[in-house]
């Protein structure tokens, strides 16, 4: 077998379903699999996947959370594939992007792991696709706030290059490679073990390369990054990760990174505080400001998103697209959708709101095009399909 996708799901049964879709579109002549590990989800992820997906894919039922690394090496170790892609479930790849990462791979036999172009979830890119590893220098740096070394920015978007650190969103690796240097370290129960499995791969005599191939990335969808465990999830990871690699170092440097890194936790959790007091005395407006849509599809789509938005109260604007010439219709603005990417136009009632876009008319790939190019507005990229009936956005999920 060519490749083994493994996503590793808790509570995000709606992104994960999407994602799932995606790489059946993109793994289209591939001989593949797909590998669910779910952590105990209370959201009916199992049941929901068993009868949505069926055969399509294997499913690995935990009774427990078992965190990102050791639930990513249960699938592995169940594989035998040349490739296998960690991938979150908190995001979709673009139909051409398995192929070129793996046609990538297959005329480099010294990348030990790929990495691709990541958006966020407003269509714009992702500092964190293109990583130096955290040396004591480069962290200090980071903290700091000077961190145009650690994200690699001399580096172009738009051609492969070798990196050193690949994300756990969306991560190509070779078995050989896997083989040699090792699984995820389950020490790391989120955050953390990407950076590690980075170092060892360089550390075994392979590279780790940045390829310009699309992604969304919702960005945190499978956690909560607001709550305290977070805090202590993520910087645990990072003092791990320093006394694993660095505890060798000089007390002038591992004393500096240290304190640096609890000052930067503490700062995180004063942050926290200060965020939810504003929001329980009502400070915050932003956070109870609703979201405005610009729904962008199909004459069917738009009949059943008009009928939504009025059903929950959203405050929406509609595009109507034709499969394939435009016309004039009464519902809305019509385009073709074989240019979606350079006429759609958001009205600005969608600029600082969502562009929720018909995944049974656009790819997946127009859809990055288009919400990454300059004119989008840097609206949340929304989507709509009519066999969920479900809008799923970064900010929220409308049925």
């Amino acid at each position: 077998m060519k490749l083994t996708v493994v996503i590793v799901s808790y509570n995000v049964r709606h992104y994960l379903e999407q994602c799932i879709v995606s790489v059946q579109r993109a793994a289209q002549g591939i001989d593949y699999n797909i590998v669910v590990v779910d952590n105990d989800s209370q959201d009916d992820t199992v049941c929901y996947l068993s009868r949505r997906f069926k055969d399509d894919i294997t499913i690995i039922e935990s009774r427990h959370n078992l965190g990102f690394a050791r639930a990513n090496n249960i699938a592995i170790r169940q594989t035998q594939s040349q490739y296998v892609l960690l991938l979150n479930p908190d995001t979709f790849v673009a139909e051409d992007s398995l192929t070129q990462v793996l046609a990538f791979m297959d005329t480099h036999p010294k990348a030990g792991g790929v990495g691709v172009k990541m958006h966020n979830a407003d269509g714009t890119l992702a500092r964190e696709s293109r990583r130096s590893l955290p040396t004591p220098w480069v962290s200090l740096l980071k903290m700091l706030g000077f961190s145009r070394r650690y994200y690699m920015s001399h580096l172009s978007w738009d051609e492969p290059g070798q990196i050193e650190v690949l994300s756990g969103a969306f991560c190509m690796l070779r078995r050989e490679a896997l083989d040699q240097v090792g699984l995820l370290d389950e020490d790391f129960f989120m955050y953390g073990e990407d950076i590690d499995l980075s170092f060892r791969i360089r550390r075994g005599g392979w590279e780790n390369w940045y390829v310009p191939a699309s992604i969304v990335h919702y960005k945190g969808e499978s956690t909560q990054k607001s709550s305290y465990r977070y805090v202590h999830v993520f910087y645990q990871a990072m003092l791990i990760f320093f006394r694993k690699h660095y505890s060798h170092q000089s007390l002038f440097v591992t004393i500096p990174i240290k304190l640096a890194i609890y000052f930067r936790a503490c700062l995180a959790v004063a942050q926290m505080l200060c965020q939810r007091l504003r929001r329980a005395l009502g400070f915050d407006a932003k956070a109870h400001t609703p979201m405005n849509y610009c729904f962008i599809g199909s004459a069917p789509m738009i009949e059943q998103c008009r009928s939504l938005a009025r059903r929950r109260g959203l405050t929406a604007r509609f595009v109507q697209v034709a499969p394939t010439a435009p016309s004039s219709s009464p519902e809305g603005d019509t385009i073709d959708a074989s240019s979606v990417s350079s006429t759609i136009e958001v009205p600005l009632g969608a600029i600082g709101g969502a562009s929720v876009y018909d995944t049974d008319l656009f790819s997946f790939s127009q859809i990055i095009a288009h919400a990454s190019s300059p004119d989008s507005g840097h609206a949340l990229i929304g989507t709509y399909s009519s066999l969920t009936k479900t809008i799923i956005t970064q900010r929220e999920i409308i049925q």
